[in-house]
């Protein structure tokens, strides 16, 4: 009997689904490259100069050689958790990028210092997580005091007609579960993160039918991963129902739409405890 609940993600799952798909993942993945500008559009509003730049979840690295560009004396770290995107991301790199360096890792378990980090970016990978509290403590670690995270991932809205067309053929899960902005914003504070902002945005997508928007989900490594998920051929009458109910979704020019909702969130790093000692207890120096 499986105990795991319906929306947990298994990591060895994940990262094999992106291993599979890194050769071509550069040019199937267009919202991450957009949702990639806009975090790097936020980071005008830093004012440190970072030195060291971690990049987790960092898939083929194209936001990463964006970062090298903005920052040109910056040491800039490729974290992903799949092996071939951190291969892939490798080879895009141009050579004369020696200040870029791959490493293959879980987000949970970073192979850095301490206080070693002035800014660590994520770009949609939090979704891929379980335990967000835990992604948290573990970059809280590794950033500096004064340093900053700048991260993006979805909210509970995206692919809602997807959700929304199964959800009326059966009780499995079809489409990946995805925490609201709240959530974010709690688990930031309750690991110490400093000022913590939050705020969202929308994306919506068109497409001539829903098998296009599952192809393409495929095609960057995002299908259905979650535990609860069927783990038998849907059958043919499930599947054209589903088809069916996202017809309803279909608006006056043609298109089926898929919408994104992205959260984007920034906080900077964990400060120290400072302790507060009242006058009558500090005694003079013998």
């Amino acid at each position: 009997m499986n105990s795991l609940p319906p929306e947990y993600l298994d990591k060895r799952q994940v990262s094999q689904s992106f291993e599979h798909v890194a050769a071509t993942y550069e040019r199937s993945a267009r919202l991450q490259r957009m949702v990639g500008e806009d975090l790097l559009e936020r980071l005008q509003c830093l004012k440190l100069v970072p030195q060291q730049i971690l990049n987790v979840g960092a898939g083929v690295g194209r936001l990463s050689r964006a970062l090298s560009r903005r920052y040109k004396q910056a040491q800039v770290y490729n974290v992903d958790i799949a092996l071939e995107m951190v291969k892939v991301g490798r080879l895009h790199a141009p050579r004369w990028f020696s200040k870029q360096h791959f490493v293959c890792a879980d987000g949970a378990h970073l192979p850095f210092a301490d206080d070693s980090v002035d800014l660590l970016v994520s770009n949609l990978m939090l979704q891929w997580c379980n335990d967000i509290p835990v992604i948290f403590a573990e970059f809280a670690r590794v950033l500096k005091p004064d340093g900053a995270l700048f991260f993006s991932t979805f909210g509970p809205d995206t692919l809602k007609e997807l959700r929304e067309s199964w959800a009326s053929v059966d009780n499995a899960s079809h489409v990946n579960r995805f925490l609201d902005m709240h959530n974010y914003g709690d688990a930031l504070l309750q690991v110490g993160f400093s000022n913590p902002v939050m705020d969202v945005d929308r994306f919506e997508f068109t497409y001539n039918d829903a098998k296009q928007l599952m192809r393409e989900l495929k095609q960057i490594g995002a299908h259905n991963l979650t535990a609860g998920r069927s783990h038998s051929l849907t059958g043919k009458g499930k599947f054209q129902a589903m088809l069916g109910a996202y017809e309803e979704y279909r608006s006056a020019d043609g298109f089926l739409p898929a919408t994104y909702e992205i959260v984007y969130g920034h906080a900077w790093g964990k400060k120290p405890l400072s302790v507060a000692i009242p006058i009558s207890q500090i005694g003079r120096p013998r």
